[in-house]
């Protein structure tokens, strides 16, 4: 028997990948994803058999693809600073990309929604455990003021993710999009991310 295309499935991720950040968990269809995707529907149950099983392979290959290239930026060699500023562009930069998605999970679990809930809940603490070591790191070496490490993570992520979440919401109205797009873009995240970087450096006047 000849094995259906592998690229089909694919197909079918990066059509969940366009039409979850519209649906939600919930509201996902599999027929309308099919059509999207221009699968036929037997296809669809051949490669993941149940739309559960679906949300998670959309949801993890995304986050594996940004968690793959954050782990690729930290270096050994480079200094605990230059890593940490590496490190929260890759973040910034999966934000500005899936900011509809991460908005549209982030509210489906906020409501009660157990596959984006368990989504969060398993990937969530992976990153920010790659930032807490490269703050240790920092905070070790003196290029940062000494404070407790969750207290830093959430300076950072007030300065650097939280307009983009912001920015990602008020794209969704017309009088708000010129407001949204002066936060959503590379380089106003690159700003953000040193005014960040600099409001947490060792003050001149620690001994």
């Amino acid at each position: 028997m000849v094995r259906p295309s592998q690229n089909i499935d694919q197909l079918l991720l990066d059509a969940g990948l366009e039409l979850l950040p519209l649906t939600g968990c919930a509201g996902l269809s599999v027929r309308r994803l099919t059509e999207h995707a221009g699968v036929n529907l037997g296809m669809f149950h051949y490669h993941f058999k149940t739309k559960d099983n679906f949300i998670k392979a959309v949801l993890q290959r995304t986050y594996e693809e940004m968690f793959s290239a954050l782990t690729l930026r930290v270096n050994p060699a480079h200094p605990p600073m230059q890593n940490l500023r590496d490190a929260l562009g890759v973040l910034g930069s999966f934000g500005l990309k899936n900011g509809r998605l991460l908005v549209r999970i982030m509210g489906d679990a906020i409501s009660g929604e157990p596959l984006a809930a368990e989504f969060l809940k398993a990937n969530l603490p992976r990153h920010i455990e790659v930032i807490a070591a490269l703050v240790q790191e920092a905070q070790w070496e003196g290029s940062m003021a000494k404070a407790p490490v969750p207290q830093v993570i959430a300076f950072m992520a007030g300065a650097v993710a939280a307009p983009i979440l912001v920015g990602t919401a008020l794209q969704q109205n017309p009088a708000a999009q010129a407001t949204a797009g002066l936060v959503l873009s590379e380089q106003a995240l690159a700003q953000r991310i040193e005014f960040a970087l600099r409001g947490l450096a060792p003050s001149r006047d620690t001994p």
